[in-house]
């Protein structure tokens, strides 16, 4: 019992200091956010903060990779398909990731967190499409459009959420799903 209680506190914890961070980030640059800004919005110490992170940027590093497999997740219901249906869910999923940090939030911190951003999502991407394709193609194969299609996934939800795109993100979601579908050769 006393172990269930100390991992309820600990997840608590850790999600006091990400929403403590996230707050910080809407008003502050990103290289002037201390430890200490932190664990006091959070109300905890710096110890506890680093039984949890090594840094800001470790910090950071989770936040992100969290929030690309929820993404993922919350789209797909964990089912694994490549159909063009699954592909619009996974461009729908990749919209969502990006709103999630606000993609409007200070530019000290776009500058730093856009590429790590594209890097979590685009991973998370590949780990998704290249299970679906499993036993489909070619393991050369597979490596080559599980690379090629998640950059394409991404480049179309990061222009619909950058603004570049004035179409709704379903509209884009489809003409990017009928691009990939199209390329991979199969059939709705």
């Amino acid at each position: 019992m006393a172990n269930k209680v100390m991992n309820i506190r600990m997840t608590h914890t850790k999600q006091s200091l990400i929403n403590s961070f996230l707050h910080l980030v809407a008003y502050k640059d990103f290289e002037k956010i201390t430890i200490a800004d932190i664990t006091s919005s959070a109300q905890v110490n710096r110890a506890t903060f680093y039984a949890h992170f090594n840094d800001k940027y470790e910090l950071l590093d989770y936040i992100m990779g969290d929030s690309a497999s929820t993404a993922i997740e919350n789209r797909t219901a964990g089912v694994v398909k490549c159909d063009q249906d699954s592909i619009n869910q996974l461009v729908l999923a990749v919209c969502d990731f990006y709103q999630v940090p606000n993609i409007q939030c200070r530019s000290s911190y776009l500058g730093l967190v856009v590429p790590q951003l594209k890097e979590k999502i685009t991973n998370e991407l590949k780990a998704y499409l290249s299970k679906s394709l499993d036993h489909i193609y070619t393991e050369t194969e597979k490596n080559m459009y599980v690379a090629i299609f998640a950059q394409i996934i991404h480049e179309g939800a990061y222009q619909w959420a950058s603004g570049n795109i004035t179409m709704n993100k379903e509209e884009v979601a489809k003409k990017v799903a009928l691009i990939v579908v199209g390329g991979l050769g199969l059939s709705n």
